[in-house]
């Protein structure tokens, strides 16, 4: 029977520890690309029809993404496991049919789970949380026997720091760029490598079916066997289905084009120089906070011959509006809104390329100052790399959130003792 109970005891806290984990990188993931996870919203509320809401997606996410960590972490540390617990298994409840849904007509292909760090198909993602789901019921079963890190005057901090370091990593990577950069056009990135498609690559496999009808009958044939040169079968239609999917290169396609539709991704990937673009998805909506730094930025380039282009996909009365209301005089070219949302979480945003490599990417709340132009652009021209800067905040965060907790810890620990040994 002892066995039994330390089975199950097992069981649960293998549950608890796999639930928390899955909610805490979760949370975290999406925390890092807040404004990625707020667009995937909007393609929730589109595949719906409830575009009306989209001006909350982002504070919808915001809140969305702190919960999730501060359950994650709650289970992880053994805070609140009877209300922890109890939330997952609710959360999990209506996440399960709705990626079912998802898997079954498929509206968007990517539920979003865990940002762009690691993508999903929707069945993927349904199996997933079946496992969660089973994981939940039996955790929230459990929940009183389960292993506590903290006292319980503790919780109060552990939960409602949790959820105020995430609600502020988010809100600080909302506004400047993330701190890690999932996406493919990360810097150190080489756009034309990424676009590559090896020579030995599998290739889309597809299931041909052609419907044929005979007599008022109709039947369906494959490729091999369509009565192609039988007269007493009249064709009715043909379907294909994708089987398996072939290679996709990390970069599918990179359509950059000029004011008369001609191709121009050349001018940025086969300059072997320094390219500096200025990515707005849409100019109506960009902020013209730094539109002096920008000016400046552009005469800086034209001085020192450093090709500068603003990629936009507006139209063209939108950019004349830009242009009339910043002074713009950098030349424009036209690329799909997708695209340069992409490329930076910025509107604008600037991106230094040189031979088709990101060198560096600012949001424009960071972009150099003037009498920062040279120094900064030489620095990264000169094949400075940014590594070092984004290591020290990856660093810096992650001792603001355990140095906390772990004070706590102590002093809570300690404090436990010492009532412990004066009851004794």
């Amino acid at each position: 029977m002892k066995n039994k109970d330390m089975t199950i005891r097992t069981l649960a806290e293998l549950c608890r520890l796999l639930i928390g984990v899955v909610f805490a990188f979760s949370g975290f993931v999406k925390a890092v690309d807040p404004a990625g996870f707020a667009l995937k919203i909007n393609d929730y509320l589109a595949a719906w029809g409830l575009e009306a809401f989209r001006p909350f997606a982002v504070v919808v996410s915001f809140g969305l993404i702190a919960v999730e960590f501060m359950l994650g972490v709650c289970l992880l540390l053994g805070v609140y496991r009877r209300y922890a617990s109890f939330f997952v298994l609710l959360f999990m409840a209506v996440m399960t049919p709705l990626t079912l849904y998802l898997a079954l007509f498929n509206p968007v292909s990517d539920c979003g789970c865990f940002g762009d760090a690691l993508v999903l198909t929707n069945w993927e993602t349904f199996y997933k949380n079946l496992v969660l789901l089973a994981a939940a019921i039996f955790v929230c079963f459990r929940s009183r026997t389960l292993f506590q890190c903290y006292t319980y005057k503790a919780y109060w901090f552990v939960a409602l720091y949790a959820y105020v370091y995430c609600a502020g990593f988010s809100y600080w990577n909302y506004n400047h760029l993330p701190v890690i950069d999932f996406l493919p056009y990360r810097i150190g990135a080489n756009i034309p490598a990424l676009m590559e498609i090896p020579d030995d690559a599998p290739e889309d496999e597809y299931r041909y079916t052609f419907i044929y009808e005979k007599e008022g009958v109709q039947k369906a044939f494959s490729l091999e066997d369509y009565p192609a040169n039988d007269t007493t079968w009249t064709f009715v239609e043909d379907k294909t289905e994708l089987v398996k999917e072939g290679y996709r290169p990390a970069i599918e396609s990179f359509g950059i084009y000029d004011a008369s539709g001609e191709e121009a991704a050349g001018l940025l990937l086969e300059n072997p120089g320094g390219v500096l673009l200025l990515a707005s998805p849409r100019l109506e909506e960009a902020s013209d906070d730094r539109i002096d730094d920008i000016n400046n930025l552009y005469d800086y380039a034209l001085e020192h011959r450093i090709p500068f282009y603003c990629l936009t996909a507006s139209s063209g009365d939108e950019i004349l509006k830009w242009t009339d209301n910043t002074g713009a005089e950098y030349p424009f070219l036209i690329a799909d809104d997708i695209l340069l949302k992409t490329m930076i979480r910025s509107n604008p945003g600037l991106i230094l390329l040189k031979g088709g490599t990101i060198l560096m990417k600012w949001h424009y709340k960071n972009m150099p100052e003037e009498e920062d132009i040279d120094g900064v652009l030489t620095a990264y021209l000169d094949d400075k790399q940014a590594d070092d800067e984004r290591n020290s905040w990856i660093i810096f965060n992650l001792t603001a959130f355990t140095v906390p907790l772990s004070l706590v810890w102590l002093y809570d620990m300690l404090r436990f003792r010492r009532r412990k040994e004066e009851k004794e």
